[in-house]
């Protein structure tokens, strides 16, 4: 197998390490009631995380999403991040990637402060070599923007990297990257909507409970699909 110290595994945060969705519903319609706006039924609301919070805000309003994110941010940051909790196993699965020396890291639609502090209150940060979130930069594309590959081959040179993830952004992550992918089923999305954005040197389980180290070996070695 390759050297398992030069292979970068790349986490979302949203529906593949953490269950968010309560903070989330909370935040968005404390914002809409802030600006007295109708709220929305928390299945409205989870179908699109994973997406930038202005694009969120836009699909339900023509008031200036900037703001709205703002007012949710308010609330998210005193109280929302509060009530994330871990994926039952996963503090598991990232202590064996640990063990087996893989390079850990995050990049999610999250603010990345914000991201950072969800991480610390869980107790996970000193798994992962790093954390990107949205920041002023890459506010737009978000973690489609471009500059993350230059982000990781400069850090990370010469890895093998995985992109685990619930999203087809996930996917298409991946397919930004130049690399492998392994979605997880514990979002919003099917296994035919990850596929579809990623058909080849992919995997997809049901969770990263899941994932292990022959799993990642058949894959870089493409023997599964």
């Amino acid at each position: 197998m390759t050297n398992v110290n030069k292979i970068l595994v790349s986490f979302d945060l949203d529906y593949t390490l953490i269950y968010n969705s309560q903070g989330i519903v909370n935040s968005f319609n404390y914002a809409l009631n802030k600006y007295n706006l109708p709220p929305k039924k928390p299945n409205e609301i989870e179908k699109m995380i994973g997406e930038p919070l202005d694009h969120m805000f836009s699909e339900f309003s023509s008031m200036d999403p900037t703001i709205l994110s703002s007012a949710f941010r308010e609330f998210y940051s005193r109280k929302g991040i509060f009530q994330s909790q871990l994926i039952p196993g996963v503090q598991n699965i990232l202590k064996m990637l640990k063990k087996h020396k893989f390079q850990l890291g995050v990049i999610t639609s999250k603010k990345q402060e914000i991201a950072e502090q969800i991480i610390r209150y869980l107790k996970i940060r000193d798994y992962f070599e790093y954390v990107i979130g949205e920041t002023p930069e890459r506010k737009t594309l978000g973690k489609l923007d471009p500059s993350l590959k230059a982000i990781i081959s400069n850090k990370f040179p010469e890895h093998q990297v995985i992109v685990v993830g619930d999203h087809p952004k996930d996917a298409k992550l991946s397919n930004n990257l130049e690399c492998f992918f392994i979605g997880v089923l514990t979002g919003h999305y099917g296994k035919e909507e990850l596929k579809k954005e990623k058909p080849n040197n992919s995997i997809i389980v049901s969770s990263v409970n899941e994932i292990s180290f022959d799993l990642i070996e058949n894959l870089l070695k493409n023997k599964v699909t």
